[in-house]
């Protein structure tokens, strides 16, 4: 998706117009990949305002990435939550995508770099439903990519890292080249890892299955609250390995992540999903979406208003 400009981002402790948020070519993210960052988003809710969606989980997962890379992190978590909530409140944003960034800067060569500074930014900008309005509604048609996801004790898959994104890229190419608007990645085992920027959820005879951690995915904060109410909702969740053609054979399917939020998925690899209903997916869907209009109580603490 395009970016949508605000008027300004936070680096290193200041608010800088949008235009100055600019990097040396020498800076050492750009030429390894050495980079961490979170993807959040903020919801103008119907009784609380402005609020940040999961704000402490996702920069305690920050401070986490940063820290597996030996980055110096020059800002606490309760910091660096409320430059997120500054971000948003001083570029007017009723709605908003947030992306926290962590880097290796300019100064050093090479890849350990022991003493390469870290420079840290905030930006927040408008952004819409990452797979579409259509899709969230009735759903995306996805592919299983030939390029299968980072092995255990080859790079961190549990890190969001931005050197992973290369792999999320290839997948995502290769299903927008064959006409579907996602692609699903494969584990080092070849079973069902993750989607190119999203976890996979499948319904079968009632119970709720999601991979596994050990199948190299990233274990999303969205995952993470899509288990929480399924479960609150009286749903069986339960984290597998799944084959490749039992997607073919499954009730429902959809995919979470901060991006795409809860969005179902109508055909994989050309093949019908279930009969095209989706109750379990919607009860799910309206349950997040609640959480934002105030239908569902937020009993977890997860929005934090910009405000007050």
């Amino acid at each position: 998706m395009a970016i949508q400009e605000a008027k300004l981002i936070w680096r290193n402790g200041e608010m800088i117009p949008w235009a100055d948020a600019t990097t040396h070519v020498l800076t050492h993210g750009l030429h390894y990949g050495t980079g961490v960052f979170e993807g959040m988003r903020a919801y103008n809710t119907d009784h609380k305002g402005v609020c940040v969606f999961r704000n402490r989980d996702h920069i305690e997962r920050l401070h986490y990435s940063a820290s597996v890379y030996r980055f110096d992190m020059n800002y606490s978590v309760e910091e660096l939550m409320e430059v997120c909530k500054q971000v948003v409140r001083e570029n007017g944003l009723q709605s908003a995508y947030i992306r926290p960034l962590a880097f290796l800067g300019y100064g050093e060569m090479g890849p350990s770099s022991m003493n390469c500074k870290t420079d840290l930014i905030v930006a927040a900008f408008p952004w819409g439903a990452y797979l579409g309005e259509e899709g969230l509604k009735n759903g995306i048609d996805v592919a299983i990519s030939s390029w299968r996801r980072l092995a255990p004790g080859t790079v961190p898959a549990g890190v969001k890292a931005a050197g992973n994104y290369l792999s999320s890229r290839l997948i995502s190419l290769e299903a927008k080249t064959h006409g579907y608007e996602e692609g699903i990645g494969l584990a080092h085992d070849g079973t069902i890892s993750e989607g190119a920027g999203e976890n996979l959820f499948v319904i079968h005879k009632g119970r709720i299955l999601t991979p596994p951690t050990a199948a190299s995915i990233l274990n999303g904060i969205t995952r993470d609250t899509a288990i929480v109410l399924a479960k609150k909702l009286g749903y069986e969740v339960v984290e597998q390995a799944l084959s490749r053609e039992m997607l073919y054979g499954v009730d429902e399917i959809f995919l979470t992540g901060t991006a795409a939020e809860i969005t179902p998925v109508k055909t994989v690899d050309g093949i019908t999903v279930g009969n095209g209903e989706r109750p379990v997916t919607k009860a799910i869907q309206d349950a997040f979406f609640g959480i934002f209009t105030g239908e569902t109580q937020d009993e977890w603490g997860w929005l934090d208003p910009i405000e007050g």
